[in-house]
């Protein structure tokens, strides 16, 4: 059955590649990114592909909560019906760290961003759908202060916090909507796949980012998670696994959540 797939941040990366896989099997991507240039080249790259799917694409500049409200709203007047939602833009590196909203962009672009955007695209996902997280193997504690743009922290530690927060995020959603939300699992793709975003950061080439596609498009799309809500998958194991001590703590997670809550609250008109 042909599946309507949103994935964010994927003009190129594992992004990219896995919309190209869904593509070639016949599904409906919506394609979004920062950048309309890249994303129309990125359009061109998957229609030239001559497949059965079909392509829809989507402009924000998710270190904005404004664009990010504007982006469900722009899927919610062309789609009735979202099947899957990958969370998969992500920052770790940036010319300027602080957003107009005045949050570290890790924050704001890998934590709050998917966030909001899953919440505001729940109606649309049902209780069938899947909303795909983009965690890491790089998670540690998160900074609270940081969290909310008022700590300063340097582009590791600011991106580990932001991953294990949307980790936390991921398993508090599922479990307090487990009867009537969609399925809400996080996913490290594989460590130093060769994204931009890692050859930016660590100055290498990395892995093959097929091996980061393969996995979202089983995610997205195979029985194997269907019943995964609140879990974690660890690519570089191959399984389900524990997640970092604190994304199973459910008062830290609690106090992330009210933490983006609150922010959010700050920045948009519920």
């Amino acid at each position: 059955m042909q599946k309507t797939i949103l994935i964010t941040g994927s003009t190129d990366g594992i992004g990219l590649e896995t919309a190209k896989l869904l593509v070639a099997d016949s599904h409906t991507v919506l394609l979004h990114g920062r950048n309309p240039a890249k994303l129309a080249q990125a359009e061109e790259v998957l229609a030239a592909l001559g497949k059965g799917g079909s392509v829809e694409t989507y402009v924000a500049d998710l270190s904005r909560m404004a664009d990010v409200e504007a982006l469900a709203t722009a899927v919610a007047g062309r789609r009735d019906r979202l099947d899957v939602l990958i969370n998969n833009a992500g920052v770790y590196h940036a010319p300027v760290t602080v957003t107009a909203d005045g949050l570290d962009v890790r924050f704001a672009v890998n934590t709050i961003a998917p966030y909001l955007l899953t919440q505001r695209l729940l109606p649309l996902l049902g209780e069938t759908g899947r909303v795909i997280n983009l965690s890491s193997a790089a998670q540690s504690p998160v900074n609270l202060e940081a969290l909310s743009g008022k700590a300063r922290l340097s582009d590791g530690a600011a991106y580990a916090q932001s991953k294990l927060a949307l980790t936390m995020w991921s398993r508090a959603m599922a479990v307090s909507s487990k009867q009537s939300g969609p399925v809400v699992v996080a996913v490290n793709p594989g460590s130093l796949l060769g994204s931009k975003m890692v050859k930016q950061a660590f100055g290498v080439a990395g892995g093959d980012l097929a091996i980061g596609a393969e996995i979202l498009f089983r995610a997205a799309l195979s029985d194997e998670f269907a019943q995964a809500t609140g879990l974690y998958f660890d690519n570089d194991s191959g399984k389900f696994a524990s997640p970092h001590p604190d994304a199973l703590n459910t008062q830290k997670s609690e106090d992330v959540v009210s933490m983006i809550e609150t922010i959010l609250s700050k920045l948009i008109k519920q």
